[in-house]
């Protein structure tokens, strides 16, 4: 049994009572096969939610309830929970090996793992199940128990309705999206402290893109552990968050570890946290942090879920993702709300705001779950992502050739925004590089043929400008962008022939 002497239990604000009835209404509708995705920000309490809704459907229903969780974090924090509602329930973890009690539980927490091991050697290991309630539904492991559960609902909740494996979408499994409140609505009613962020640009050149979708920890563990990146993080904390209760959040352990040895050399309160660490080491780290003013936690992979720390107060992107639900689950452990705290700083190293927005923005899940690849592609675009990211390098004859100062003037990125503040069409810019290139090249032009010369070996960086205007007005299909190439070549051309025909 959980020990609940000291957990109270939470009592539900306006919008989560509505949403637990609009939740039980949408089960009451549908057929006992109906399955439901429900969505809600990472801090909007979905444990308190869907064990208000398992405690609900046990007694409307009177049939058992399951609820499936990937960690064992989030296993014990949703039993305390349901213990302090007076819902009797039982864990099922690597200990459980046979449930002769099943009958004293009204509902039962189950580890995906464990609980598939237990269902291969018998079906009827759990019996009666009304309702599976699976919590960080994103991930792909929980698909694998759906089939013993044929007849039962399903209730799916996440902050991010988009699978993790982006080849097996969640609208395969679930029959219907409901949405929460948004991130913004929190943040107004008080519910969310709101994120203060602060950028640096970073060259993330030399990251690669691995067969998950995301840049790969090798390369990653390059980039981020170099001496210069390790000197960028430290003055950003030292600008920005010195002496904040502090988590940042890296791709590597190497990296974790260089960030802990470069903090600790300048007398910050710091330890490292990953994986590999015992339960018992983990737990005395956690406890460190919870108990330490102006304490640093560098980690890796392992407090984005079931980590809860209200008194967080400034968060560190220490890497790059292309991950919007990764994104997510790190800045949402900042966003804990408390009554001296209604915001939080947030600290992005990886150019992951300029990738996928604001924090608080709005964002379309419906859109995100009806059609998971175009709202994936119109947040990145694979090979083009990184290429977007990072400064463009000149080869060698550029250098000899022309001022390659006229071109570095020059940011498509900016010119394009600058201007539609000014009310002017976004294609303006394009005509504003084109001059740029041209006053480049007639620069240092001897005649037209060293002109065409000079053009020729330009074309790389005439398609990286291209591409990043492209890239902002979301329009990049090859076929556009073929148009616009040869469009732009040729009235280069044409200026090029007519103003050095005049000498």
């Amino acid at each position: 049994m959980i020990d609940t002497t000291l957990y109270e239990a939470k009592t539900l604000y306006p919008f989560q009572e509505k949403t637990v009835e609009s939740i039980l209404k949408e089960l009451k509708e549908n057929d006992s096969n109906f399955n439901l995705l429900y969505q809600l920000p990472t801090g909007g309490g979905k444990t308190v939610i869907f064990s208000e809704v398992a405690k609900n459907y046990i007694q409307q229903w009177g049939k058992k309830v399951l609820i499936l969780t990937h960690r064992v974090e989030l296993s014990v924090q949703t039993s305390k929970q349901l213990s302090a509602i007076n819902v009797d329930n039982k864990i099922i973890n690597s200990e459980v090996k046979k449930l002769p009690d099943a009958d004293q539980y009204q509902c039962f927490i189950a580890m995906v793992e464990t609980l598939n091991n237990r269902l291969q050697d018998d079906n009827n290991f759990v019996k009666d199940v009304g309702l599976v309630i699976v919590d960080e539904a994103h991930y792909n492991s929980f698909r694998k128990i759906f089939h013993y559960f044929k007849n039962s609902n399903i209730l799916g909740v996440t902050a991010t309705p988009l699978s993790s494996n982006k080849a097996l979408p969640l609208k395969d499994h679930y029959n219907k999206l409901m949405v929460g409140e948004c991130i913004s609505s929190l943040i107004k009613n008080g519910y969310l402290s709101n994120a203060e962020t602060f950028t640096y640009d970073v060259n993330l050149h030399g990251l690669k893109i691995g067969s998950n979708g995301d840049f790969t920890i090798s390369s990653s563990e390059q980039v981020y552990g170099n001496y210069f990146m390790q000197e960028k993080l430290l003055f950003a904390y030292e600008e920005i968050a010195i002496g904040d209760k502090t988590l940042i959040f890296n791709a590597g352990i190497e990296t974790s570890i260089s960030v802990e040895q470069t903090f600790k050399k300048r007398g910050y309160k710091i330890k490292h946290l990953d994986s590999t660490f015992s339960d018992k080491d983990r737990r005395d780290v956690v406890e460190w942090f919870k108990n330490t003013k102006g304490a640093v936690l560098t980690s890796v992979g392992i407090l984005t879920t079931g980590f809860d720390e209200p008194t967080v107060e400034t968060i560190i992107l220490n890497r790059a993702t292309r991950s919007l639900t990764l994104y997510h689950q790190m800045i949402g452990r900042g966003s804990r709300k408390l009554p001296d705290k209604d915001k939080f700083r947030l600290i992005d190293l990886g150019n992951n705001v300029r990738r996928f927005g604001y924090w608080q923005d709005f964002i379309n899940w419906h859109d995100a779950f009806r059609f998971p690849d175009r709202f994936l592609e119109s947040k990145l675009s694979e090979a083009d992502d990184i290429e977007f990211e990072v400064e463009f390098e000149f080869n060698r004859y550029i250098h000899e050739k022309i001022n390659i100062d006229i071109l570095n003037n020059f940011e498509m990125k900016e010119v394009y925004y600058s201007c539609l503040d000014k009310n002017e069409k976004g294609k303006i810019a394009v005509d504003l590089s084109l001059q740029n290139h041209f006053e480049a090249i007639i620069d240092s032009a001897t005649d037209y043929f060293d002109a065409l010369e000079t053009l020729s070996n330009l074309q790389d960086h005439i398609e990286y400008r291209l591409k990043q205007y492209v890239k902002c007005i979301a329009k990049s299909t090859p076929n556009y962008f073929k148009f616009l190439l040869d469009t732009y070549n040729r009235q280069l051309k044409h200026l090029l022939r007519t103003n050095l025909d005049d000498e």
